[in-house]
């Protein structure tokens, strides 16, 4: 059972399962999207007494939050129990291209020329990734969700709105690609 956990599984199963979990959620009358957690933490923690967004009924997405807490403890099951010791599979491709611009193969999830300790504790990194942090929290917040809740269920809502963010999504995800990411390493 755990090699057929721990091996990689076809794009086609994860679509169907994707796919099934809309069909759950629309019947229900329910959206999917993480980013909506961090207003309903805010709500439970008592925010909306001093700011209106924050002042709903929090406890009509109890169920967002249990979904965000299975994926947690999920992510924590994966990388401690099923194959900790892997190494991620990329392509040689961007394998090579990563070379090109200092990046060393990856030996974890992430580059540590990117987000080892070292990086992290440089002005440059820190900087980075604070400045990416504040950029990801306004464009999820002015687009009024996160990439999930749009691609996802706001595609699957056909929804007009998350057409535009997708196509902006996967805009900026290409210009940061090819024009600023070789700028900036």
């Amino acid at each position: 059972m755990q090699e057929l956990l721990t091996q990689s599984w076809s794009w086609w199963f994860s679509g169907l399962v994707i796919a099934a979990t809309m069909f759950v959620l629309l019947f229900f009358g329910r959206t999917f999207g993480f980013s909506s957690n961090m207003r309903t933490i805010c709500s439970m923690a008592g925010a909306g007494k001093k700011v209106s967004f924050f002042d709903f009924d929090w406890k009509a997405q109890r169920w967002n939050l249990y979904f965000l807490v299975g994926s947690l403890i999920g992510g924590w099951i994966a990388g401690t129990f099923m194959n900790p010791n892997m190494p991620v599979q990329i392509s040689e491709a961007t394998i090579s291209d990563l070379s090109l611009l200092g990046f060393s193969e990856p030996a974890g999830l992430q580059p540590d020329e990117m987000f080892g300790r070292e990086a992290i504790l440089s002005i440059k990194g820190f900087a980075l990734l604070a400045l990416g942090g504040l950029m990801v929290g306004f464009g999820t917040r002015y687009a009024g969700g996160c990439t999930s809740g749009h691609a996802i269920s706001g595609l699957s809502n056909l929804q007009f709105p998350s057409f535009l963010a997708v196509i902006g999504f996967f805009a900026g995800g290409l210009l940061m690609t090819h024009v600023f990411f070789p700028y900036i390493f």
